[in-house]
């Protein structure tokens, strides 16, 4: 059967369960990102960018290759699904994200809104064992 004639069907996605995940919408696939938010992460990236060019004739390519292996493996480390999320505390001890001071540090984290969902374990676990699609836990309402 020709692949362009078949129609995507999904069981338990994000798109086609909005009893799980609520109603999709499309504000944010219409509007992008703010100017300023987009300028800050391209600046934030070729600081980043410069950083590893100065280590790199500092003290070698090696160097930069550790510090990226690092710091994927940190990004990807994840405590089990649960009530408790990972805070990445070793990520942002490399990254130098602990001396930033966010709009979560002066207004409150997200996740601790009104609107917030409790973690659901059992689709999270759904989702890690590849029984049902979508996010392993959705947070806002």
């Amino acid at each position: 059967m020709d692949a362009s004639k078949t129609i995507p069907h999904e069981i338990g996605g994000v798109r086609s369960d909005a009893l799980r995940f609520g109603l999709h919408g499309v504000k944010s696939d219409i509007v992008g990102s703010h100017p300023l938010e987009s300028a800050y992460e391209e600046n934030k990236a070729s600081q980043e960018r410069m950083k590893r060019t100065v280590l790199a004739n500092t003290y070698g390519f090696a160097l930069p290759t550790r510090m990226e292996m690092d710091r994927q493996i940190l990004s990807r480390f994840q405590r089990p699904i649960g009530a408790i999320p990972s805070s990445m505390l070793g990520l942002e001890a490399m990254t130098g994200g602990l001396e930033d001071f966010g709009f979560e540090d002066y207004l409150n984290d997200p996740k601790e809104s009104e609107s917030a969902r409790p973690a659901n374990m059992h689709h999270g676990m759904e989702v890690r064992l590849g029984l049902s699609k979508g996010p392993v836990c959705p947070n806002f309402i």
